[in-house]
């Protein structure tokens, strides 16, 4: 399994990567066209913006969520033992695993709704847009079942 997560991470790594590309496109032609008039103005640059930037967000926390480097509020004291620090790293997973459940759960009428809609301009189907929601929360759900599992074996002792 984690082998199989390993590569789904690095498979994000990647699409983050290309989607930052992705989004210089867009932006270069929108200033190039308002303050240059090399080019004519397209309307469809700002939506293709929007979107990518909607998938950079998602797939960064995703990312982050089995870095460990998504931000963190410091609300519990410092651990004095090795199980002190796993049961205040399960105790704020599990909070992370409630947000995870609200995005799958919310995301699939997100989804579903997605299905019966275009975008406006670039008329793009909506579903690869609002698709994002639901698939962070299983990412989420997969990442924070690893951490669970590193978790158990520092509580153990076992780390």
């Amino acid at each position: 399994m984690k082998k199989l997560l390993d590569g789904y991470y690095r498979l994000l790594q990647v699409t983050l990567t290309l989607l930052m590309g992705l989004l210089i496109v867009p932006v270069t032609m929108q200033i190039l066209s308002r303050y240059t008039g090399l080019i004519p103005r397209f309307i469809w640059t700002e939506e293709i913006a929007r979107f990518c930037f909607i998938w950079i967000i998602l797939i960064g926390a995703m990312i982050a969520v089995r870095d460990g480097s998504h931000f963190a509020v410091d609300l519990l004291p410092d651990a004095k033992t090795k199980r002190g620090e796993a049961i205040g790293r399960m105790f704020v997973d599990f909070a992370m695993f409630l947000v995870a459940l609200i995005f799958i759960v919310w995301g699939w009428p997100l989804v579903k709704f997605g299905l019966l809609q275009t975008s406006e301009i670039a008329e793009l189907p909506m579903v690869t847009i609002y698709m994002a929601w639901p698939l962070a929360g299983i990412t989420w759900v997969l990442f924070l079942g690893e951490k669970l599992v590193d978790n158990i074996k520092l509580f153990r002792g076992n780390h």
